[in-house]
């Protein structure tokens, strides 16, 4: 496979990586509006976001970030198999909606062990989000890295 063909066939294979990015974009222009709405008395908002405004805060960069991760391993070229790609869309949901979350329900937000069903299913959802995350990008990295090695770019 020529070079050409194979960066087309990266763009077109990687798409779902591109669509999942800009929802995250998205994401974090919404929250970034909710902020906005927090910061000058929104009715409402406190309602729904009733932890702490940090975790907003938190959430909307993570968002920002993991659009930006998922958007610089895209420009890459590299072509990735679909449970790299996936991994790290919902990696990048996932972890950034722990913050999220917390932002919403104060309860979980503690640093003690889970007493409610509601902290432990939340503590299954992050090391979930984890283990996918560190999958897709550390997967992503490695594919990355290896498509480098062979390449004579250091004369």
């Amino acid at each position: 496979m020529k070079n050409a063909e194979r960066v087309l066939a990266a763009t077109s294979i990687n798409i779902v990586m591109v669509r999942g990015a800009c929802l995250w974009m998205i994401m974090a222009l919404i929250l970034a509006w909710c902020m906005v709405g927090l910061n000058f008395g929104m009715p409402g908002l406190p309602d729904i976001f009733q932890g702490k405004q940090t975790r907003v805060l938190q959430a909307h960069i993570d968002f920002l970030l993991m659009s930006a991760l998922i958007l610089g391993y895209y420009a890459t070229r590299v072509p990735f198999p679909w449970h790299v790609r996936w991994a790290m869309v919902v990696g990048a949901f996932t972890n950034s909606s722990l913050f999220l979350l917390m932002g919403m329900f104060p309860l979980l937000d503690r640093a003690e062990p889970p007493q409610h069903l509601a902290q432990h299913a939340f503590q299954y959802y992050l090391f979930a989000s984890l283990i996918i995350t560190s999958y897709g990008f550390g997967k992503g990295a490695v594919l990355i890295l290896k498509s480098t090695l062979g390449h004579n770019s250091e004369r």
